[in-house]
């Protein structure tokens, strides 16, 4: 294995840093299990997964210099970059919350996503190739980039909801913090002053459940991805304008993504408004990760629509 990997760095250095990306992600999987298992923190596992960033962040720069354009014009390459959104996504949310189940849910989500790219695409789709005519554009960076950096984030978001399933599945608890992550609750305490019993409201600080605090976590990381989707979707349409002189085409992929667009809009309106906290806004965010994989690998396994530039079968 370690021969191989050697070879491909040495005959293509881009897709050697990929399957690098892979194996160490791979590594890191059963360790962040194993953290859980011992309800212990590993520093070690966080440096694995800035390796693997770190590694497509390589990959990506050679690739864009390698092209000459940004390299998220396929879909192998737009899978790298979702990987490399992924693995940063985490690190900040690690960063956030010092806990091994933030890894043991997060880290299959790139793993699959950069196993996918290296094994199961074929070798013509996983090369660089000339820009199609409707991706000649300076839109180029600013919508797909954004875009993968939202699904990145809704896709870790989504699935730390999922965590608050493992961890706390069969309780009935309510969150008690707010959807603005408020850090501490207000109680009523016996206070003794001048010899006499007064019942009054003091504000105490609590420590979050495991269940809470992936809770909190997963609503900032959806909250972040929600309006990076918004800006992705109006600088689509401003392209799409300029690239078929239409602003909206009710292409697959812009349905798919306007679906997915208003699931996690009734996440976030369930929670500002209604009050929802816990299990019942984490179905909305389940939801809206098998949404998210429909619209970006589904129209890419069909080959329909004006953004399916990758469809492998095709190959």
């Amino acid at each position: 294995m370690l021969k191989d990997l050697t070879s491909y760095f040495i005959g293509d250095p881009i897709l050697g840093l990929g399957l690098l990306a892979f194996f160490v992600l791979l590594i890191s999987l059963p360790i962040s299990f194993w953290s859980v298992a011992g309800d212990r923190n590993s520093s070690f596992i966080k440096f694995l997964i800035a390796i693997a960033n770190i590694s497509l962040t390589c990959q990506l720069i050679l690739r864009w210099l390698q092209s000459g354009h940004f390299p998220i014009s396929n879909l192998y390459e737009s899978l790298c970059f979702l990987t490399w959104g992924c693995t940063l996504t985490q690190l900040f949310v690690e960063r956030a919350w010092k806990s091994p189940i933030v890894s043991a849910v997060a880290t299959p989500i790139s793993l699959l996503s950069i196993g996918f790219a290296s094994f199961v695409l074929p070798e013509n789709l996983q090369s660089s190739a000339p820009l199609v005519p409707a991706l000649r554009s300076s839109w180029l960076i600013m919508h797909v980039s954004v875009i993968m950096s939202s699904y990145a984030a809704l896709l870790i978001g989504s699935i730390l909801s999922f965590g608050v399933f493992l961890v706390d599945g069969k309780k009935q608890f309510n969150i008690r913090n707010s959807s603005f992550g408020s850090g501490s609750f207000r109680q009523s305490s016996e206070v003794y002053l001048n010899g006499r019993n007064e019942n009054l409201n003091s504000i105490q600080p609590v420590e979050f459940t495991k269940a809470e605090q992936l809770d909190s976590l997963s609503y900032r990381s959806i909250t972040a991805g929600f309006l990076l989707l918004t800006v992705g979707l109006i600088s689509g349409a401003v392209w799409a304008n300029e690239a078929w002189g239409s602003w909206w085409s009710w292409d697959p992929k812009e349905t798919w993504a306007l679906i997915c667009w208003l699931v996690y809009a009734a996440y976030l309106h369930t929670r500002i408004t209604r009050g929802w906290q816990g299990k019942k806004p984490a179905l909305l965010a389940i939801t809206g990760f098998f949404l998210i994989i429909v619209c970006y690998i589904g129209v890419n396994l069909l080959g329909v629509g004006l953004h399916s530039y990758g469809w492998f079968f095709e190959a």
